[in-house]
């Protein structure tokens, strides 16, 4: 190949590696690995904060419609004796993992075409963004229309939700490679799909894990709004919020918040954090605190 001038895959492999050679730091200093275990446990630090200020403000009565943190525990506690937590988090937790699974495999080759072609970026980026910026709430009502009152509808709101962050991220992280970098990418004979795999997904990988961060996040929110609205079969999360809202219970509102509280942070600190961290500090771009 290279005595008709033409550099193979090999040499692209040759080429990716280099630059993870270059971007790799050394060695990890023991001081900056203690830095990401703190920042793990913050998230952690932070909610009993956040619960140490609620229990002095509810003691000292200033708002008398707010309860105690030990009657939203007692919720939680009477939902678990019923037989009614395990099951609304495991349906919010299948929904999630199947929506937001189903939505990374949309959203990701979608941003790929839109940052490649220069037509679908002119039709379908705008679209991706006016969706992006549509809040779920006005999402639910067009899904059950269309679809009826059902899971697919909760399915499809995940999707619309999560989707057009993932797609616009990718979007965004493509933008970001350095031209340099995709003009060594074709002298070295990494064209189409190659050029895809070997460069562009490679080096956009930090900012695709920053746009699945946000896609989780998207979705999410989404599929509470969905099972709060929604008359599913399968009650959720949202539907213990809903539940509380109809009867005006406020501990019971609470209690579902902080469900959909803290199944956010587990992900976003157990999952995703070290993900992006991981990825950040193997080329050399995280923080050195």
């Amino acid at each position: 190949d290279r005595e008709n001038g033409v550099v193979g895959e090999d040499s692209v492999d040759g080429l990716s590696s280099g630059l993870d050679a270059l971007e790799s730091p050394a060695a990890v200093p023991a001081r900056r690995r203690r830095g990401l275990d703190g920042r793990s446990a913050a998230p952690f630090l932070a909610l009993v904060c956040v619960l140490a200020v609620w229990q002095l403000t509810s003691g000292l009565g200033l708002l008398p419609a707010l309860p105690a943190p030990a009657a939203v525990w007692g919720a939680l506690a009477e939902r678990w004796r019923d037989g009614t937590l395990l099951p609304a988090l495991g349906n919010s937790a299948a929904r999630t993992a199947l929506g937001f699974g189903a939505s990374v495999l949309v959203g990701a080759p979608l941003g790929l075409f839109v940052a490649r072609y220069a037509v679908l970026r002119t039709i379908v980026a705008p679209v991706l963004s006016a969706f992006q910026a549509l809040p779920a709430a006005a999402l639910v009502p067009m899904a059950v229309i269309a679809l009826g009152d059902s899971e697919r509808a909760v399915y499809a709101v995940v999707l619309l939700g999560a989707v057009p962050s993932i797609a616009m991220g990718l979007l965004s992280a493509v933008d970001q490679i350095p031209p340099l970098l995709r003009r060594a990418g074709r002298t070295m004979g990494a064209t189409g799909r190659l050029a895809v795999r070997k460069v562009l997904l490679p080096a956009a990988l930090p900012g695709l894990i920053a746009a699945l961060r946000q896609g989780w996040t998207f979705g999410w929110r989404a599929l509470m709004t969905a099972e709060l609205i929604t008359a599913t079969p399968l009650p959720g999360v949202g539907r213990i919020l809903g539940a509380g809202k109809e009867s005006g219970d406020a501990a019971v509102v609470l209690a579902a918040v902080a469900l959909i509280l803290a199944v956010g942070v587990l992900v976003e600190s157990v999952v995703l954090a070290p993900l992006e961290r991981r990825v950040l500090r193997d080329r050399g771009l995280g923080g050195t605190a």
